[in-house]
């Protein structure tokens, strides 16, 4: 019997959709237009939900459908939908990075406010920000790019996705109606909410006991330790009336929907009754002879000054947890980043035009350009601490710099890595933010900086990276998508930077449009992760902290960790979230579990149920953004003063649950009524 010849066979060369040496149209101008205008769209919409709900949604799957219907309409070709996709999704990106640190200031009682001016030195501060942080991104990714997306020991489930999304271009009308129709749908629904057709967010005071009944304190051993007063009332709140709560609760899914629904049961079912109950006589006792408190306004306010800073231990732990549990990812990537650069420096000028990057000078130089503006940047936030000389601030500045670039760098190699193996919706962002404002905080105070200022410097310090992060994170999932699909890399990664600056100009009005009409930390507009920001940064630099309340949350973290709760970042996000929001995104996900089971019924093939599952994540994806552009649309009108409501009176409850199975049934009619013929193609699935 012959012996097997050893497989000498080099490893086969990737060979891209569209060949290297073929000539297509690919960055032109409408496809750069449409791009910029998604990019401020997506990034608009990713704004409004993660300062409401506290979460982003990957912006690439929204990006390529739009992109694709629209060039399809100008006969575009494949290439130019590749471009409108790369710029189109890179503003979600840059809004995660904004939301998580510019609320921040607000919050800290840094920045009296935010308005939507021009003339308004926070809109410059912010503008700096978003542009140095995700410009730096861009640059770092640029020179690890070749060598990320060509490991085979990156799946880049997403990227991959997306590019079979490009593929499958006779699907792309199909998709965009479905898109688009639920963008109206989630925009008119909103809307009647917003004028008072229907009262969208129901709350109901809760008796918990007559107030003034005793209750014994004992021990086994001693019978009669004391005696105290209870009794008070609570809050109990219905699921708010949002297609775009409703819709996040559809793309993650029941069980982190539940999961995130818990923390909001435990904050409002069990921690705001039982503190009222105990501590409410007590207040009430406390006050001016003949005056008492509202026994709802108590509760919102043992729930504000107590609950929060429990659900930002608990925040804590999750974020570092989560980059424990990808410890050994995390250290591959690190110890990735720097072979990587070297192999990218020893690499040769590509002849190729998709392997083609922007050349290694004008990236080193762009990054040498990008530190002086850090430096520059750095200097004004510390020296406005006035507790330093200016040498001190000199030498600060360009510490921080230095340790913030080497930072950078490390941190959006990992988010490339995270992205490649997990896709952008899973990358920690909030916890690679979470170290950078450890390490800026740490810096800072080892440097002298304290007091208000010295807040103001780390969230500024850490804002350039947590930018940075987060963009690298997203860059590298269109340049794998570009890589699949056969773009040219310098052309993409042109049209990224032209998105980070529209991005920048453009992110801080829905930030600020919010605020104004809204408050930070407010039911209307929680921005959790920018509160576990401000609180941390005034803790570890400012002294400002309640450190005991922290500390329970931390605990409370560490349990979730032992009985081995999925995510302990998403429940304590639901403990600081209103509980209509929470509660809503559990309907959401209840209402996917509806859809899949009643798929599962009707008996479809694979390819009937990846349709179903494509339909509705669009659906799902246009109700969010269909509400988050008219809901920031209805900010603007409230933040200038006008009273958007139509109708005088008080709506019945019914009208509420109404429009709630109304949006329910649409959420699950539209993908089962897409299904298709058990003989059509298979379409590619979308991985969210």
């Amino acid at each position: 019997m012959s012996t097997p010849a050893a497989n000498t066979e080099a490893p086969r060369k990737h060979r891209p959709y569209v060949p290297e040496s073929m000539e297509m149209k690919e960055f032109t101008f409408r496809a750069v237009l449409i791009g910029l205008f998604l990019t401020a769209l997506l990034g608009s919409a990713n704004a409004y939900l993660g300062l409401k709900a506290g979460m982003t949604i990957a912006a690439t799957y929204p990006a390529a459908v739009i992109s694709m219907a629209l060039l399809r309409l100008m006969k575009g070709s494949l290439l130019e939908e590749n471009i409108a996709r790369t710029v189109g999704s890179i503003g979600e990106s840059v809004a995660a990075g904004a939301i998580f640190t510019i609320p921040a200031f607000v919050m800290a009682g840094l920045w009296p406010t935010l308005t939507p001016s021009l003339r308004t030195p926070e809109y410059w501060k912010s503008v700096a920000l978003m542009m140095i942080g995700g410009t730096l991104g861009i640059l770092f990714v640029t020179l690890l790019r070749r060598v990320m997306v060509e490991d085979p020991d990156l799946p880049f489930p997403e990227s991959v996705a997306a590019s079979e999304i490009h593929k499958a271009g006779q699907q792309g009308a199909k998709a965009a109606k479905i898109l688009f129709a639920n963008m109206g749908f989630g925009a008119f629904m909103y809307v009647l909410g917003a004028v008072n057709v229907f009262n969208p967010n129901n709350t109901f005071p809760v008796k918990i006991s007559d107030l003034g009944k005793k209750l014994l304190l004992r021990t086994s051993t001693n019978p009669n330790v004391a005696t105290t007063i209870t009794g008070g009332a609570t809050l109990m709140t219905a699921p708010d009336i949002s297609p775009a709560y409703l819709g996040v609760g559809y793309i993650i899914g029941p069980r982190l929907a539940a999961l995130n629904f818990a923390g909001g049961l435990l904050a409002w079912g069990l921690l705001v009754p039982l503190l009222t109950f105990t501590l409410g006589p007590y207040i009430q006792a406390s006050m001016p002879q003949g005056q008492s408190i509202a026994w709802p306004l108590l509760a919102q306010a043992i729930y504000f000054s107590i609950v929060r800073p429990i659900a930002v231990g608990g925040m804590l732990v999750g974020a570092s947890y989560t980059l424990f549990k990808m410890r050994k990812q995390l250290a591959f990537g690190m110890g990735r980043a720097v072979s990587d650069l070297k192999k990218s420096a020893a690499a040769h000028a590509a002849a190729n035009r998709t392997e083609r990057d922007l050349p290694a000078k004008l990236v080193f130089a762009g990054i040498a350009a990008v530190f002086v503006a850090m430096i520059l940047l750095y200097y004004y936030f510390i020296s406005g601490a006035g507790t330093l000389s200016s040498s001190r601030i000199l030498s600060g500045s360009l510490v921080a710099a230095g340790v913030m670039i080497i930072v950078g760098f490390f941190f959006a190699a990992v988010s490339g890595n995270l992205v490649g193996m997990i896709g952008s919706s899973n990358n920690p962002v909030s916890g690679l933010t979470l170290c950078t404002l450890v390490i800026a905080a740490l810096l800072m105070v080892a440097l002298g900086v304290s007091g208000t200022g010295g807040v103001a410097a780390v969230l500024g310090v850490a804002a350039v990276v947590c930018v940075s992060s987060a963009v690298a994170g997203e860059m590298l999932q269109d340049l794998k998508v570009g890589h699949i699909l056969g773009g040219t890399p310098s052309k993409m990664q042109i049209g990224d930077l032209l998105g980070i600056v529209v991005a920048s100009l453009v992110l801080f009005f829905p930030i600020a449009i919010l605020a104004k009409a809204y408050t930070f930390g407010s039911p209307a507009l929680p921005a959790p992760q920018a509160g576990l920001m401000a609180m941390l940064s005034k803790g570890i630099v400012g002294g400002e902290m309640a450190w005991p309340l922290v500390i329970v949350g931390i605990l409370l973290g560490l349990a979730m960790i032992m009985i081995e709760v999925k995510s302990v970042m998403l429940f304590a996000v639901g403990m600081y979230l209103p509980l209509g929001t929470t509660f809503a995104i559990f309907v959401g996900g209840v209402i996917r579990w509806l859809t899949d089971m009643l798929r599962d019924r009707r008996g479809l093939n694979d390819a009937q149920k990846a349709r179903v599952e494509n339909a509705g994540v669009l659906t799902a994806s246009g109700l969010i953004a269909g509400e988050a552009l008219c809901g920031l649309l209805i900010a603007a009108l409230v933040g200038s003063g006008h009273d958007v409501t139509l109708f005088r009176w008080t709506p019945p409850f019914f009208l509420a649950l109404g429009a709630l199975a109304v949006l329910a049934i649409v959420m699950i009619r539209v993908p089962l009524a897409n299904a298709g013929r058990p003989e059509d193609p298979a379409p590619p699935t979308a991985i969210m």
